[in-house]
């Protein structure tokens, strides 16, 4: 790893990473550079280009250099598990880790993906344990989020999915996520207009975490209007546009709507909770997503 040298980092600045590849495009930099300014923590966040065939020798550099934390982003979250001390239940559930905690000499695996979810819901005044959820998409970030509700409680997480040749190979992985959380789950055809109508309409929360909603699908939303509900949180991991039709028509039917950009932060900042909580409670400070919006809105978010 090369680092450029910086005017305010002293011998006794922290560094936190994030690897991935590509990586020129992360956030995470200016998200925990802003944070860490906020909070008054002595540290630094950088991103390093690291191909998954290399991530081995990357987390021997993290050893070795005493790196505080870091950040994993694509390709790998799931390359990097064989070369931890251990996993969070999110991560060993989910099968996939996004942070790495440095206890002792110990390098622990967690997955915060789904917990931004949940977080970013609960700070809009949602409650998870108990809800009936309705989440269209059953990608990576869709199972994270589907056994972060497992983990929190949820009475029951049914999950929208085209019937294509993936659809038996994803009722597996949601039953498992059922059987590992007591948590009620089941697949439902995406093409099943009437099946999920009655889902949706019924939920106490809705997401979207498929890409519907943005670029050319900008004016497109994953579930009927006519569906939406007062009363209801429907929430997009789509942050740009920050504002969504689906956040629209949330709105406009009297449903709380929550940002994609408050998962973004939020899956950010719990990362930074499993890094310094405890020096964060010795201090009373407390890690907040309110100085890191303008300076994301600058950005163009």
């Amino acid at each position: 790893m090369v680092l450029t040298h910086d005017a305010d980092v002293s011998g006794s600045t922290r560094l936190f990473a994030v690897l991935g590849s590509p990586i020129a495009h992360s956030l995470s930099p200016l998200i925990h550079n802003t944070s860490f300014a906020h909070l008054g923590i002595d540290a630094d966040y950088r991103a390093f280009e690291v191909p998954a065939e290399r991530i081995g020798e990357a987390i021997d550099d993290i050893r070795a250099l005493g790196i505080a934390g870091c950040n994993l982003t694509m390709p790998l979250k799931r390359a990097v598990l064989p070369y931890l001390d251990g996993l969070s239940p999110a991560a060993e559930l989910v099968g996939a880790v996004n942070t790495i905690e440095r206890d002792g000499e110990r390098l622990i695996g967690h997955n915060t993906d789904g917990g931004g979810m949940t977080r970013a819901i609960r700070e809009a005044g949602g409650q998870i344990s108990g809800s009936r959820v309705v989440l269209a998409g059953a990608g990576g970030a869709a199972l994270a989020i589907c056994a972060q509700f497992g983990l929190e409680g949820a009475a029951h997480v049914s999950v929208l999915k085209r019937a294509n040749e993936t659809f038996a190979a994803a009722r597996e992985e949601i039953e498992r996520l059922a059987g590992a959380t007591d948590c009620s789950m089941s697949l439902v055809d995406w093409g099943d207009g009437a099946a999920v109508s009655e889902e949706v309409s019924s939920a106490d929360i809705l997401i979207n975490a498929t890409p519907i909603g943005m670029g050319e699908k900008s004016e497109s939303s994953p579930f009927s209007a006519d569906d939406l509900r007062e009363g209801q949180f429907v929430a997009d991991a789509v942050y740009h546009p920050r504002v969504t039709r689906l956040l629209t028509d949330a709105r406009e039917r009297g449903a709380t709507p929550v940002e994609g950009i408050g998962m973004l932060l939020w899956q950010a900042l719990l990362a930074e909770e499993i890094w310094l909580g405890d020096e964060l409670a010795a201090s009373g400070k407390q890690i907040t997503a309110e100085p890191i919006l303008p300076v994301l809105a600058n950005a163009g978010l």
